[in-house]
């Protein structure tokens, strides 16, 4: 059974500090164990070590700013902490750090609790969060049969479990976004140079940035406030002057997308277009083909040689240590020459000016982070092709100079999470962090009853969804979409066989999963008019959602069932009728439905 979220957030962590900081230590210890056995961590802090780090805090000063005392956090096994084992993913490669990286010694400076090390692609290259053979491969924490994501798996998984409150990746070509949309969190990659590298293992020098997990923008925003200081030591950091966030957001959406085969993406995608546009924003649209070279010169041209400068040494010496995709794209990287490299930085810096016209008619641009999301036996069976297919919408940002914020909008069919992009130019971190939070936290995840008594959600699973025959009875309504999620993990859905075909929702807390719904509101008297078109077996009843909450939605009475096909794997039943699996009813056991 897929696992539900427990999210940790930051203010519910400083609470706990602030009532009894061992009892913040035997939570963390709580939530750490009570999950399911996981791959995820590569070090572990002891309860020694971390009631240790508990009395250093309770000794300081009551004087001392501490923004995020007792709060935990994880950190991506390619960054320093002081006397512990940096790996890399690689046991062979590891050394024991002697100091901590600027941007972890900040956390702890601030009173944050190191609680440990998360797995990850080996030297951060990959999207899949597959590559980690010392380790083992890193399962999504929804469902297990798919991929985290890379190449920081380990850090999005223990924030999506709630094993933390945050936590620390990298982001070179995506490896802070992609994993943040594959585990439903925030993942925030700053502009390059903002957040200070030093004490990181490279992947690429000129392009590497420390990315944030978090649940929350807000979160995201705390941690970000903390580790953004320039390291005079540092000679890839940068100061710049904040982008300020325009009054009207102009927002670039592309005019067309890949999706790599996956329907149900782009159906996600058009109900978070929906969502952007009820913000207020003014939507442009703008075409994404020099964007895309920018993304395939990252790996597919001699600018991927800059990785073997980071650590092709060690993968040539110890060739076996290492995954076989991460040793095929770094080998394969020494056979670029001088020139070959130049001409490949010639080509960016052409694609990057034939990019930059766009920034004077958009403020930020708006992306699926991935399309398809991958099971781990497709990014087995294709590892390098599945991670050029995750990059499609992320590789593209670094090499182009431009900061971006991943959030989840919603969830697919099958349950699990889909997540967009804000994507804006160099140093507007802050201003993309705000346009995220509006966009996040106050549109696409909240299910609460209207602000007004006039309005009434309803949730719909069948016929009432878009594009199919009866959502124009919603239209009709005036009724308006508040967005596409699933139920909880306690729905069970089945062909009713029924002319015309419709199914029937059940509630199974034992045997259910996540069921897509789409949520509509309607005013008073639409709601009642709604309400009494219902026939038997179908009903109105309350449907939990994926966050808890409780809506009205459509229900089925038991007896229906006799002749009724189970669907529950197909995850909906708009995934059910597109996947040439529906039967008509058979002609003993068809009924009628209004």
């Amino acid at each position: 059974m897929p696992e539900t979220s427990r999210h940790w957030a930051i203010e519910d962590a400083q609470a706990l500090a602030a009532t009894n900081l061992d009892a913040l230590v035997d939570e963390l210890l709580t939530r750490r164990g009570a999950a399911p056995p996981t791959t995820a961590w590569t070090y572990a802090v002891g309860e020694d070590e971390l009631r240790a780090r508990v009395r250093e805090l309770a000794e300081r000063p009551e004087t001392d700013v501490l923004p995020l005392r007792g709060v935990p956090f994880a950190v991506k096994d390619n960054i320093d902490v002081a006397d512990v084992p940096t790996t890399a993913g690689v046991r062979s490669f590891a050394y024991v750090a002697e100091e901590s990286a600027p941007v972890v010694q900040h956390l702890l400076d601030a009173g944050a609790i190191f609680a440990g090390k998360t797995n990850m692609d080996q030297f951060a290259t990959g999207l899949v969060g597959v590559r980690s053979p010392d380790f083992g491969i890193c399962a999504n924490p929804i469902d297990s049969a798919y991929i985290a994501g890379g190449s920081s798996s380990g850090s999005a998984t223990v924030v999506a479990r709630g094993d933390v409150a945050f936590a620390l990746g990298t982001d070179t070509a995506g490896s802070g976004r992609v994993p943040a949309a594959c585990c439903g969190v925030v993942g925030m990659k700053p502009s390059r140079g903002r957040l200070t590298t030093r004490g990181v293992v490279p992947a690429a020098w000129s392009l590497d940035c420390v990315s944030v997990f978090a649940p929350s923008c807000r979160d995201v925003a705390r941690v970000f406030g903390v580790v953004a200081d320039r390291d005079p030591d540092d000679p890839y950091a940068r100061a710049g002057t904040d982008f300020p966030a325009p009054a009207q957001w102009r927002i670039g959406v592309p005019r067309t997308l890949d999706w790599f085969g996956d329907n149900d993406a782009a159906v996600c995608y058009e109900a978070a277009l929906d969502a952007l546009d009820a913000t207020g924003a003014t939507l442009v649209p703008f075409d994404f083909e020099p964007f895309h070279e920018a993304a395939t010169l990252l790996y597919e041209s001699a600018i991927i040689a800059e990785r073997y400068a980071a650590f092709g040494q060690f993968v040539a010496a110890d060739p076996d240590a290492v995954d076989p995709s991460v040793r095929k794209i770094v080998l394969e990287a020494a056979g670029y020459d001088g020139p070959s490299a130049f001409r490949a930085l010639d080509r960016l810096e052409r694609v990057h000016a034939a990019t930059k016209p766009l920034w004077r008619t958009i403020d930020a641009m708006f992306l699926p982070t991935i399309a398809r999301h991958p099971t781990i036996a497709d990014a087995l069976a294709a590892p390098i092709a599945t991670s050029r297919e995750l990059g499609a919408y992320t590789n593209f940002v670094n090499p182009l100079d431009l900061a971006g914020i991943a959030v989840p909008a919603g969830r697919r069919a099958s349950g699990l999470p889909f997540g967009v992009s804000f994507i804006g130019p160099a140093f507007a971190d802050r201003a993309l962090l705000a346009l995220a939070s509006t966009y996040r936290d106050e549109v696409t995840p909240t299910f609460a009853p209207p602000s007004t008594a006039s309005q009434h959600l309803v949730a719909v699973a069948g016929a009432h969804l878009r594009g199919q025959p009866l959502n124009a009875q919603l239209r009709d309504l005036r009724g308006s979409f508040v967005a596409q999620t699933t139920t909880s993990f306690s729905y069970r859905l089945f062909d009713l066989r029924v002319t015309p075909p419709k199914p029937g929702l059940v509630r199974d807390t034992e045997r259910g999963r996540a069921i897509e719904v789409e949520v509509w509101a309607l005013d008073d008297a639409a709601f009642g008019r709604f309400v009494a078109g219902v026939r038997t077996p179908l009903g109105i009843g309350s449907l939990e959602l994926a966050d808890g909450t409780w809506v009205p939605g459509f229900v089925c009475e038991p007896y229906a069932l006799e002749h009724a096909r189970e669907i529950t794997d197909f995850g909906g039943w708009r995934a059910y009728l597109g996947s040439g699996n529906a039967e008509p009813a058979a002609d003993d056991s068809a009924a009628t439905l209004p």
